[in-house]
């Protein structure tokens, strides 16, 4: 029997698949990080098929355009981001997110390290 969690996984690695190009190279690289980041990640499909990742609550969603992969962070304003991966949504009070364009690569430690503090400031929010 599948589950909701392994259904929405198998969503998941469907959108990437149908991403046949740069786009779904990047989204599958970016689900690699947040997986290897955070072991107890739960992956859920919202909003007409965009990937979530969540924690405590939602880390981050990865949609994919014609010329970016945008990571958007749900409470990416509260987080750290000492090595500036934030590039995009940067005016509003809560979200802030990454804009990944074509031949551009992300900075895994630090993109682990800004998921890491997702999770840390979901599981805060939740125990008060």
């Amino acid at each position: 029997m599948t589950t909701e969690i392994e259904s929405a996984s198998h969503a998941i690695d469907a959108k990437i698949a149908a991403l046949d190009d740069w786009r779904g190279e990047t989204l599958a690289d970016v689900r690699a990080l947040i997986r290897a980041a955070d072991p107890d990640v739960i992956e859920e499909v919202k909003w007409r098929g965009v990937p979530v990742w969540s924690h405590g609550g939602i880390i981050c969603t990865g949609e994919s355009y014609k010329a970016v992969v945008k990571l958007t962070f749900a409470q990416g304003a509260a987080l750290p981001d000492p090595a500036g991966l934030f590039n995009s949504s940067l005016e509003g009070n809560t979200r802030r997110a990454i804009d990944i364009r074509e031949g551009e690569t992300i900075d895994a430690a630090a993109f682990t390290a800004l998921v890491q503090a997702a999770v840390a400031h979901n599981l805060a929010k939740k125990r008060k």
